[in-house]
Parts: C-alpha cells; sequence; structure tokens
C-alpha cells in the first residue's frame, strides 16, 4: 500500500450518515480508493438518505474517549482528518485529544452550514472550534457558507475570497482551502498558507448533477490520504480535487435525492 512498505493510516473523526454517501463512510472508502488503510471515531450517528436527515444522536464523550485513545494505543495515525461534531461538548473534547498530538497533519473540515444555509452548530461551538481546534489544524477546508462564517463577511467574489483567507488565517491554521462550489459559474478553490498567503488557485468546470452528496467530506479525507502518503500540501490538494472531480462525473445514481459520488473511483497519478 505504500512504496516504503508500511501500511499508511488515517483517522477519521466524524459522523455515521447511514445513507453512506457522507460523514464517516465517505472517508473510509475514499481512504480505501487512495491506498490509505482508514480508522474511525465516530461522534454522531444519523439516520439519513438521498432525501435528508431524519435523526441523529451525538455520541457521549466517554465513548469518543474510548474510541480515540484505543486507536492511539495501537494503529497510530499518519493523518487526522475532523468533520462533524456535533455541538461544543465534542468540540472541546476533540481539541483536548488532538492537542498532545504533534508533527501529524490535521484537516479540519468545519462542517457548520448545511446546504440549506442552515447552521448546523451553536454560535458557542463555533466559539470553542476558532478558539481551540481550529488553531490546532494543518489545514482547514471550509466551503465559502462556511468561510463567511468563521470571516464574518459575505463572500461573492474571488476578491472576496482573498480578503476573508486574511482573517481566516488570523485564527491559527497553517493552511487554508478555500472551496468555491458555492459560487456562480465555475467553481475556484484557493490554497492559502500562514507565510505566503496565496500559493495556489484551482479552477475547476462546473459538473451539472444532482449528485453531490459528500462531497466536503471526500475533499477533505482525499487531502488527509495523500498527506498521510508523504505528499505536499500542494500536491495533496491538487490530488484530492481531482480526485472529487473524477468522483463527482461518475458519479452513482441512487435514491430520489442527492445521490453519492463513485467513491470507487481509481485515480491515475
Amino acid at each position: 500500500m505504500s512504496t516504503m512498505g508500511k501500511t499508511k493510516i488515517s483517522m477519521t473523526i466524524a459522523g455515521s450518515d447511514s445513507g453512506a454517501g457522507a460523514g464517516i463512510q465517505a472517508d473510509l472508502k475514499t481512504f480505501a480508493a487512495l491506498n490509505v488503510y482508514g480508522t474511525c471515531v465516530i461522534t454522531a450517528v444519523t439516520a439519513q438518505n438521498t432525501i435528508g436527515v431524519l435523526d441523529f444522536e451525538i455520541m457521549n464523550n466517554k465513548m469518543i474517549s474510548s474510541q480515540f485513545n484505543a486507536l492511539i494505543s495501537d494503529i497510530y495515525p499518519d493523518s487526522i482528518k475532523i468533520g462533524m461534531l456535533g455541538n461544543e461538548e465534542v468540540v472541546s473534547l476533540i481539541s483536548a485529544l488532538l492537542s498532545p498530538m504533534k508533527n501529524i497533519p490535521i484537516v479540519l473540515d468545519p462542517v457548520m452550514v448545511a446546504k440549506s444555509g442552515d447552521q448546523l452548530i451553536s454560535d458557542s461551538a463555533i466559539e470553542i472550534m476558532k478558539n481551540s481546534l481550529i488553531p490546532l489544524s494543518t489545514i482547514l477546508t471550509p466551503n465559502l457558507p462556511e468561510a463567511e462564517v468563521l470571516a464574518g463577511m459575505k463572500i461573492n467574489s474571488r476578491s472576496d475570497m482573498l480578503i476573508a483567507s486574511k482573517k481566516i488565517l488570523e485564527l491559527g491554521p497553517k493552511y487554508l482551502l478555500m472551496k468555491g462550489g458555492h459560487m456562480k459559474g465555475d467553481p475556484i478553490d484557493i490554497l492559502f498558507n500562514q507565510e505566503e498567503g496565496l500559493l495556489v488557485e484551482l479552477p475547476q468546470k462546473r459538473i451539472n448533477t444532482k449528485n453531490t452528496h459528500g462531497t466536503g467530506c471526500t475533499f477533505s479525507s482525499a487531502i488527509t490520504a495523500e498527506l498521510a502518503k508523504g505528499q505536499n500540501y500542494v500536491d495533496s490538494v491538487k490530488i484530492a480535487q481531482k480526485y472529487v472531480y473524477s468522483a463527482m462525473k461518475t458519479s452513482v445514481e441512487l435514491g430520489k435525492g442527492h445521490g453519492p459520488l463513485n467513491h470507487f473511483y481509481k485515480l491515475s497519478y
């Protein structure tokens, strides 16, 4: 699974999607597609399908801690991805658990705004994320609605993305990938870092499909897998974008609503 002979391991800390298009399930499938062994810490369980979320339950802190500690004592990760956390208690717990872990890439997908525009976590949880979790992250991967919350401004153009990036980088992530899929026209993803500001712009042709469920989860977990294999941040983002684009272009027709990507797509490097 690795050119060095050692199996590379990525851990995902996120919610379970019973429809398997997003969350833990999307992360593990993405890890496998990119030849990385995936482990998981489940923070919440959802009852959902391609149409919507019917119910959910957040895991208690004891079980979340037990999952995490079981893994790091035996299957120590080469990279970590963080997705849906659910509430302020879980955000605080994950911040505390990750704080001692040094020199491991941490990819934070700040799941806080639904496709409908509704906020998924409380203002207090967002503040804890800003103060405790984002500073621990190596790369932060917000979409535009999430970037608007973090920057405290509307983002309607590339120039807005550049202004917002400076505000978000002040929160402490080493790298910031601002995903432009919510912008009109062909999307552009932009990677920034603390030292140099704008590193690379990655324009992409828009794909006209309703099967976009789990796109953000898949993008961040693909970056996580590539970082586990030792890729640098620019190349990890480029490879991840290529994987997501290909998986979306060959998306799966399932259910009556927004179907999943084709996580089984095998990327040719």
